[in-house]
């Protein structure tokens, strides 16, 4: 309500902000790896990339403390600093799964503010859950993935996508709405993951790190029809086509 309706677009700069940050940080790697990469290929200079995610880092958190105060910016200043330790720190290192999974987590609780966070906390893990499984799997996007961490992300996907139908509904309807969501995202997700396990060649890892990132559009509907806003879900089950539209101008992962 009132300026809080802001507060996705704090949750936009900070992602973009990544998004520029994760290409400044991983320049001389794409140039060996992915020269066609904005930065290797000279479309985009490193202090450009830079310069991008300074300013959109101060723009989400400018946003958050307009529309949320010390309530939001209580948790938009830990999700920025989570998101500049991932991509400049913790990336190749062992925690960098979890770190990226604290993102999303804050990024879910960014929307409930520090006073109610518990009340958000259910979704958050569910989001944090299947941004871990994903991270995990896309290491393997240049050489390929283990057979075993494909098997343990497909079971971690299952799980993940029981879960909203587990958590307490108001209703049977907002139980099904619940229930098509999770269907549709383990459909989107499992299934990409499944081609992995069967084939853990570096292009399979790559397409179902993008199904990864699409299907966090179908497991929100299930968290948020589950949580009474069926209407909503619906609204949002809409972005999908397209997410997948815009993906094929510029790669979600």
């Amino acid at each position: 309500r009132g300026r809080r309706l802001l507060l996705p677009l704090s949750s936009v700069a900070l992602y973009w902000s990544g998004m520029a940050l994760n290409d400044w940080a991983d320049r001389a790697l794409d140039a060996v790896e992915r020269p066609e990469r904005p930065i290797p290929s000279g479309r985009v200079s490193p202090r450009a990339a830079l310069g991008t995610a300074v300013a959109l880092s101060a723009a989400g958190l400018g946003l958050a403390a307009w529309a949320g105060g010390r309530d939001a910016l209580a948790v938009a200043v830990p999700l920025t600093a989570a998101v500049w330790s991932y991509d400049t720190v913790l990336k190749d290192t062992k925690a960098g799964p979890l770190a990226m999974a604290a993102c999303r987590a804050l990024d879910v609780l960014l929307g409930s503010g520090r006073g109610r966070a518990a009340a958000a906390l259910p979704g958050a893990a569910v989001m944090a859950a299947h941004t871990l499984g994903v991270t995990v799997l896309a290491h393997g996007e240049v050489r390929g993935a283990s057979p075993a961490v494909a098997r343990a992300v497909l079971g971690a996907t299952a799980v993940t996508a029981a879960t909203p139908v587990a958590l307490p509904t108001r209703t049977r309807r907002h139980r099904t709405g619940a229930l098509a969501g999770a269907v549709a995202y383990a459909t989107t997700v499992g299934r990409a993951q499944l081609r992995v396990v069967r084939d853990p060649g570096a292009g399979t890892v790559r397409s179902a790190t993008k199904a990864g990132v699409h299907g966090m559009v179908p497991l929100q509907c299930a968290l948020v029809a589950g949580a009474g806003s069926t209407a909503v879900a619906a609204g949002l089950a809409l972005v999908l086509p397209l997410v997948r539209a815009l993906s094929r101008k510029v790669t979600p992962a």
